[in-house]
């Protein structure tokens, strides 16, 4: 078990009956902690070139943006459908019950950029490769996924077959 583990607080039943929520936001409160975290979250590329990190709305945001700083790049994000105000490309995907979009500006990666893709969960994986397939579409190239948590039972991992998948913690 990974010593930060202790900080995700599970939530039984949330957000319906039969889902255990994994809430990262003792994690957050934490400042040794979140440090801990985007040390760990980034050792696995740090010498490897990257020219940005991109994350997913909204807690990609808050682990991709501090890895962005630690890495000493660019940080892009990848927005829910209407809430970037450029011109944007966008990729739609399907979740349990539901379709879902997300967009990016189409300027916000050149063709050959090295992108380190960061979210906090990954359970599925349908959001994260819908997201690699909207950088790829920019010409750039995704160089890794990283996770702050990985939901193993959900076989995520698969759906980022060919791609480097980094997550810290397992459950």
């Amino acid at each position: 078990m990974h010593p930060l583990q202790s900080l995700i607080r599970p939530i039984p039943d949330f957000p319906k009956p039969g889902i255990m929520y994994r809430d990262i936001t003792p994690l957050l409160a934490n400042a040794s902690a979140m440090r801990q975290t985007i040390a760990e979250l980034v050792e696995p590329f740090r010498d490897t070139p990257i020219d940005r990190v991109v994350g997913m709305e909204a807690r990609g945001f808050i682990f991709g943006a501090l890895c962005a700083q630690e890495m000493a790049v660019g940080f892009v994000p990848l927005r829910k459908a209407g809430k970037l105000p450029h011109k944007t490309q966008n990729v739609s995907y399907e979740l349990e019950y539901a379709t879902n979009e997300l967009e990016v500006h189409i300027d916000a990666l050149d063709p050959g950029h090295r992108v380190l893709l960061v979210d906090d969960l990954i359970a599925t994986g349908g959001t994260a490769a819908a997201s690699c397939s909207l950088i790829e579409r920019l010409g750039a190239t995704v160089i890794g996924c990283a996770f702050v948590i990985e939901l193993d039972a959900l076989h995520g991992r698969a759906a980022l077959e060919g791609h480097l998948v980094h997550a810290l913690m397992h459950f």
